[in-house]
């Protein structure tokens, strides 16, 4: 058993063994690969990302626009004949508000409008609402 001569493998160049490391051609194409998964995952985060900002700024204006429904309707039991209307207030940063209020003597529509200034114009315009909440104030005999 001693000398005894093994067959070289044969998918080795010059009998010699192949090492166990990668070739340019596949470190390419695996980085190929890569990159090309990347690709929709960093796009879906970026969506999820915009949508996840579009919902806070929404959630914030609803919050804000029933804070202001909330603060008419408890002046309204002692001051019912005040005008509420307020063509545009500051809330808090760049959200805004606007409240209508129809006047009229007996039962009042009151609409308070709440959005997010993203122009920095500082009133808040129709494509900027993200909230509008209509109550109506009837007064008290």
């Amino acid at each position: 058993m001693v000398g005894k001569l093994t067959k070289p493998n044969s998918d080795c160049k010059n009998g010699r063994g192949r090492s166990g490391g990668l070739t340019l051609v596949e470190v390419i194409i695996a980085s190929a690969l890569l990159v090309i998964a990347i690709i929709p995952i960093l796009k879906a985060l970026t969506t999820v990302h915009s949508h996840t900002i579009m919902v806070e700024q929404r959630t914030m204006s609803l919050v804000y626009a029933q804070a202001k429904v909330d603060d008419i309707k408890a002046r309204s039991v002692y001051s019912y004949d005040s005008n509420f209307a307020n063509p545009s207030y500051v809330i808090s940063g760049h959200y805004l508000g606007k409240v209508e209020d129809d006047q009229d003597p007996n039962l009042r529509m009151i609409t308070v409008s709440v959005g997010y200034d993203t122009d920095n114009s500082s009133s808040l315009s129709d494509d900027e609402i993200e909230v509008s909440l209509a109550t109506y104030i009837a007064k008290r005999l």
